[in-house]
């Protein structure tokens, strides 16, 4: 039984991950962190990460980049493998998790879906047939009308997927009302939608001469990305030092 400290347990991600890990036969939610706590939590509920003393095999960290630092500092500290799922972290952040690499396992990833994580690895052998063929790549991907980010961070992961492919010669187009000319054989473009309560929509396009391959994603709840987090759990408890991400899960389920 993998045991998991969730910080951000009673966020909203926090609440779906608690759903699902209490149903789950090969992991449990032994402690949470969360600056908010109404005491029906069925286990422990801590406001500051340095006074959580539960043994664990792994943290999921579904919270806000502001109070974070705290948070991997602990893992180091206590060997703790961690699943980071926390957005908007800053260019200090992204160094840090490099550092703590070196001391423990530690997987992050743009999206947490198994399944957009799969269409990823799809895209590298479609890109590689289809663009040397003349198929030219948009990407459109649409979310509610709260989201503050556009494109999102998921489509630019569809992008570089596409790009790195083939050898990053591509440019990414975000708007095309500002120029008149035919469209350059090597650039990818991305729009982005925003609208009611869409939780995520990503549509991969290959438009070839007379005929053209769609390939989409459609997330009709974030309880995708919440099971995407526990998966990374139970691959990353107990794994050597480094860093991974969703495609070492995807790749440790094939």
């Amino acid at each position: 039984m993998v045991r998991v400290i969730m910080r951000g347990c009673n966020g909203r991600m926090g609440r779906v991950i608690s759903g699902l890990l209490a149903e789950d036969r090969e992991a449990c939610l032994v402690a949470g962190i969360d600056l908010v706590d109404d005491g029906h939590n069925p286990y422990p509920v801590y406001k500051d990460i340095r006074d959580c003393d539960v043994e664990a095999d792994c943290m999921i960290d579904f919270s806000s980049a502001a109070a974070w630092d705290d948070m991997l500092d602990y893992c180091v500290e206590n060997k703790l493998p961690c699943v980071l799922c926390t957005t908007g972290l800053s260019d200090a952040q992204l160094e840090k998790i490099e550092k703590a690499s070196e001391s423990i396992a530690v997987l992050r990833s743009a999206n947490m879906s198994m399944g957009i994580n799969l269409l990823l690895k799809l895209l590298k052998n479609a890109a590689a047939v289809l663009a040397p063929a003349g198929f030219d790549m948009e990407i459109v991907e649409r979310h509610h009308n709260q989201k503050l980010d556009a494109p999102s961070g998921t489509a630019l992961a569809l992008a570089d997927s596409l790009n790195e492919e083939l050898g990053n010669e591509y440019a990414y187009v975000y708007d095309r009302s500002t120029r008149r000319e035919k469209r350059p054989e090597k650039e990818i473009g991305i729009s982005a939608v925003r609208g009611g309560s869409i939780v995520g929509e990503h549509e991969v396009i290959f438009a070839g001469m007379d005929e053209v391959i769609t390939f989409s994603h459609t997330a009709y709840s974030r309880a995708v990305f919440g099971k995407g987090a526990v998966q990374a759990a139970k691959f990353l408890a107990g794994k050597p030092a480094g860093k991974y991400d969703m495609s070492d899960v995807i790749d440790g389920a094939l």
